[in-house]
């Protein structure tokens, strides 16, 4: 057993505290300490991620506990690349929160940050679902906290919208566990994918009861419709490099779906075949459908890309709903194209904000560094859109192919290519509204003055957004491999055997029965 596996969540863990205590204020040492948790974060989860490459599946038990008595987390290629992803992400967010200074328009901000990266650090290594409520509930109360960050009464009503609304899920979430725990006797997800199987087939009301509820919680946490309402307003009121975190939240319910639906409610089970397929689909495709018609129809830039977060979304759900292992190489491909494209251009809103009275699409005077953002925003446009030659267009191609053999296969393939183009409309609308009219439109004495005061964005900030679109292009360039360790780690999941077995043969407290009981 190695210890490294837990240091993805000890170590943000630990160092949240630190920063409150010793550093509340000064925000110097905050970004010191903050970057280098970030930079410790990948050295771990990229090590991490070199060793279940070969398909090892490591296991912690925390205090020696054998499962399915003690808490466990469970490092193999997907939780692997979800938490390397998450790290990554988050180093180039906070390069853009201290370059533009969002960190310090506030209080506690690094704090909150090493605490949110906790959960989702938690909700991706964990292999028991009680563990993932608890680590959904510390993204939950992280999560708020950075959302409400400098203030405002917008930013304060998104956030209660927010709240609730995940409220409900935590709720619903806690009822599928109970139903679980009644029909089972046990939460951990390799134990109880071995006792669903036993369950009798005219008894299985209960657990299919659970399979639908868990479904629908983590159709919250993904954003998927009718349940997405909660996700506009409160990535658009959020501030920049918060929003652009949160690209990888709607990840933790997809992932979920996936780890649980594909190793414990696994489409060849009778229990509750059909349950997920049968209405994710439908579902998928109408998130797909509706985000990209809010990109055309959004009147600010900010929610036209929380649209386009649905919209992606609904393209990951897409692939999911089909379970096979084909699909799943698909989703997971576009799940890392989305999370970067998402970040980015939620971090170029900013830049586009910076020197403008809002975030209204109509023709304004130019600002400082327009013409950098207009090429940053242009890039992240067409890699959202899934234009060719960014790894968005690999990913749709990947989905359309896994798709092609299917009985929905006229039905994806409409509502992807048309969507497809719904998008690129409502991209080029607010690009050349934000960018091309504004360089014709006359400018004022005053204007120009306003203008000549409001200083560029800190150079700090474009590295940052340039990494996000230098990711983007290597997962393009390097499409090749990438499908292919997708494709090894969707082999991984159709074939959970090994996971179970190494979390239940593993020798701990109570692994074997004492003398005498």
């Amino acid at each position: 057993m190695t210890h490294w596996i837990i240091a993805p969540v000890v170590l943000p863990a630990l160092l949240a505290p630190f920063i409150v205590l010793a550093a509340r204020y000064h925000i110097g040492i905050q970004r010191v300490f903050s970057v280098a948790g970030v930079l410790a974060l990948i050295s771990v989860a990229a090590g991490l991620a070199w060793q279940a490459s070969d398909g090892t599946i490591t296991l912690y038990q925390l205090g020696d506990w054998a499962a399915p008595f003690g808490i466990v987390l469970v490092a193999d290629r997907l939780s692997t690349l979800m938490v390397l992803l998450t790290a990554v992400l988050a180093l180039f967010v906070l390069l853009y929160a201290i370059g533009s200074e969002w960190d310090n328009r506030g209080r506690h901000f690094h704090a909150l940050f090493q605490f949110q990266l906790m959960g989702i650090m938690g909700a991706f290594l964990t292999g028991d679902l009680f563990n993932l409520f608890v680590f959904f509930e510390v993204l939950l109360i992280a999560s708020y906290g950075l959302m409400i960050h400098s203030g405002g009464n917008a930013r304060l009503r998104a956030g209660v919208q927010y709240v609730l609304f995940n409220l409900l899920g935590s709720t619903l979430f806690l009822f599928a566990l109970g139903a679980i725990y009644a029909e089972a006797g046990t939460l951990n997800m390799a134990d109880l994918a071995q006792r669903v199987r036993l369950i009798d087939g005219a008894e299985t009301v209960g657990i299919r009861l659970a399979a639908v509820l868990l479904l629908l919680v983590f159709a919250i946490k993904a954003a998927v419709l009718p349940l997405h309402f909660w996700l506009p307003s409160s990535y658009a009121e959020a501030p920049a490099p918060v929003a652009a975190l949160f690209a990888i939240m709607t990840k933790v319910g997809a992932y979920a779906i996936i780890r649980v639906y594909t190793m414990i409610f696994s489409p060849d089970l009778d229990v509750t075949a059909g349950l997920h397929t049968t209405w994710l689909m439908p579902a998928a495709l109408a998130s797909l459908a509706i985000g990209m018609i809010g990109v055309l129809a959004a009147r600010h830039l900010d929610r036209l890309v929380a649209f386009a977060v649905i919209g992606s979304m609904g393209m990951v759900m897409v692939a999911i709903s089909l379970f096979t292992p084909t699909s799943i190489t698909a989703a997971l491909y576009y799940t890392v194209h989305s999370t970067l494209a998402a970040a980015a251009l939620f971090l170029i809103v900013d830049l586009v904000r910076t020197g403008r009275a809002d975030l209204n699409l109509i023709a304004q005077p130019v600002v400082p560094g327009a013409a950098l953002t207009s090429a940053l925003f242009f890039l992240a446009a067409i890699a959202m859109a899934g234009l060719p030659p960014l790894s968005g267009f690999v990913g749709k191609l990947l989905v359309l192919d896994a798709a092609f053999s299917t009985s929905a296969a006229a039905w994806i393939w409409a509502v992807v290519l048309s969507s497809s183009l719904i998008c690129v409309v409502g991209f080029s609308r607010a690009g050349s509204t934000l960018f091309w009219k504004a360089k014709s439109m006359p400018v004022s004495d005053e204007a120009a003055e306003t203008t000549a005061a409001t200083p560029a964005p800190a150079t700090l900030s474009y590295v940052a957004v340039g990494g996000l679109l230098a990711l983007l292009v290597a997962h393009t360039v390097f499409a090749g491999p990438a499908t292919a360790y997708m494709a090894d780690i969707s082999d991984q999941l159709f074939n959970p055997e090994p996971y179970i077995e190494t979390v239940l043969d593993t020798p701990g407290k109570l692994s074997t029965p004492k003398e005498g009981y």
